[in-house]
């Protein structure tokens, strides 16, 4: 290979300065308007007896339950790799490294396989979170480290038991993250420089948060950031220009960990959360005076409804997800009214314990903790199975990391494993 060739092909391995994320790609924590719903069409809407074809499977990718961020041609993740934390950098088309980056020492936490934030990739920069709760930028081309913030030494939080597992929002020029102290319960940074901006204080937000993420929405004139908190915390509404707490709901929340990203749609927003008091709740927000109220339409109790840490999607008017402790029992909920649909008593095509779940093209991926990963339709009248397979090359540890639809493409992460399959049509 001559210098010129050599020099092209380096090109073409590392991301650009100013990296452009495209239509189909999957930029951070539950994709490309943090809803868990791809924007891919033409998928194969039956599977082949063994499932999707596998396009390849790499190792390497370290030990942790974190999903990818796949944007301009490239897959953005973490993982502890020889006892560090590192954020990582791989090519889409073979999953052929690009660069890594040491973000953390490794900090040991209850199940401890590792990292659990996934990247956000927004302007040239890639920013995550450390179990130990540093939230760092990095950019996308090298993995340069541009700026970092801790959570427990600038804005007073603790680490949990499990760890922080924020995987942060990026609004434009402003990045939201979740520190969880009462001075700091939700924080605003400069995403290009980690300068405060301003942070939302929250009487009583029980402890340290860290597992859960923000999603945004608007209500009236209003844009406001919607965030889960730890404990006796509940679920928040935050203004997105000042960061005044304008919302605090409380009803459906536990004391040993609270998870799922909430749904949100305009003034409606369905929480859920697993584990002994959790449960899940259908809000309205409402306009009260200089804030506003939410309201419950409906709430379920634990042995009802309740989802653990697979998530949840909107398809239509219906919500999607699996429900249970430690269980992936899929359900339907009508998002306006809070009914349910239907509710199955076990898990779909042979998969079983807690799901994580996504949506494309009128389709639900459960990715199910046992190995086993289904393809339903999304049927507001009754459960379809689609077709099913088992992840490769098991790693026998939980299998608890989202999937993710980008690009016509399924990618699985299994601990130090990443496979990716093909979800088109021929033809598409």
């Amino acid at each position: 290979m001559n210098a010129a060739s050599f020099l092209l092909a380096a090109a073409l391995l590392t991301p650009a300065a100013e990296l452009p994320v495209g239509p189909t790609d999957w930029p951070q924590w539950r994709g490309p308007n943090r809803d868990g719903v791809s924007l891919q069409k033409g998928l194969l809407h039956e599977w082949p007896k063994d499932g999707p074809k596998k396009l390849w499977t790499v190792e390497g990718v370290g030990g942790g339950y974190s999903s990818v961020a796949v944007a301009g041609g490239f897959l953005f993740g973490t993982g502890r790799v020889n006892g560090k934390e590192v954020v990582w950098c791989r090519n889409e088309k073979d999953g052929s490294p690009a660069w890594s980056t040491p973000i953390g020492d490794g900090r040991k936490v209850g199940y401890d396989e590792g990292m659990r934030s996934t990247p956000t990739v927004a302007g040239g920069l890639v920013y995550c979170v450390t179990v130990g709760g540093d939230v760092v930028a990095v950019t996308a081309d090298k993995g340069t480290e541009k700026w970092r913030k801790s959570f427990t030494k600038d804005f007073g939080g603790q680490v949990q038991s499990w760890g922080y597992c924020e995987s942060v929002l990026v609004d434009g020029d402003t990045l939201i993250c979740t520190p969880g102290s009462a001075k700091a319960a939700v924080v605003a940074l400069k995403a290009a420089t980690g300068e405060e901006i301003w942070r939302t204080p929250v009487t009583n937000p029980g402890g340290a948060q860290g597992y859960s993420s923000a999603a945004k929405t608007k209500v009236g004139d209003t844009e406001m950031y919607v965030v889960l908190l730890g404990k006796k915390g509940g679920v928040v509404g935050v203004d997105a220009k000042s960061g005044k707490l304008l919302w605090q709901y409380a009803g459906v929340m536990n004391g040993t960990a609270n998870i799922p990203t909430p749904v949100v749609k305009g003034d409606l927003v369905f929480v859920s959360t697993g584990y002994g008091d959790g449960g899940s709740a259908l809000l309205k927000i409402v306009p009260d005076g200089d804030g506003f109220t939410a309201k419950e339409v409906v709430k379920y109790g634990a042995k009802e409804l309740q989802n653990h840490h697979g998530g949840m999607v909107l398809v239509g008017d219906s919500i999607y997800f699996g429900y249970g402790h430690g269980q992936g029992n899929p359900c339907c909920v009508e998002l306006k009214t809070g009914e349910v649909k239907w509710k199955e008593k076990g898990g779909a095509g042979g998969g079983s314990g807690s799901a994580g779940v996504v949506a494309a093209d009128g389709l639900l991926v459960f990715n199910y903790q046992n190995g086993k990963v289904v393809l339903l339709k999304a049927d507001p009248t009754k459960l379809a199975v689609a077709g099913s397979f088992t992840i490769p090359q098991k790693s026998g540890k939980n299998n608890w990391a989202h999937p993710v639809i980008a690009n016509g493409k399924l990618f699985l992460r299994d601990q130090d494993k990443l496979h990716c399959f093909d979800l088109l049509k021929p033809g598409s």
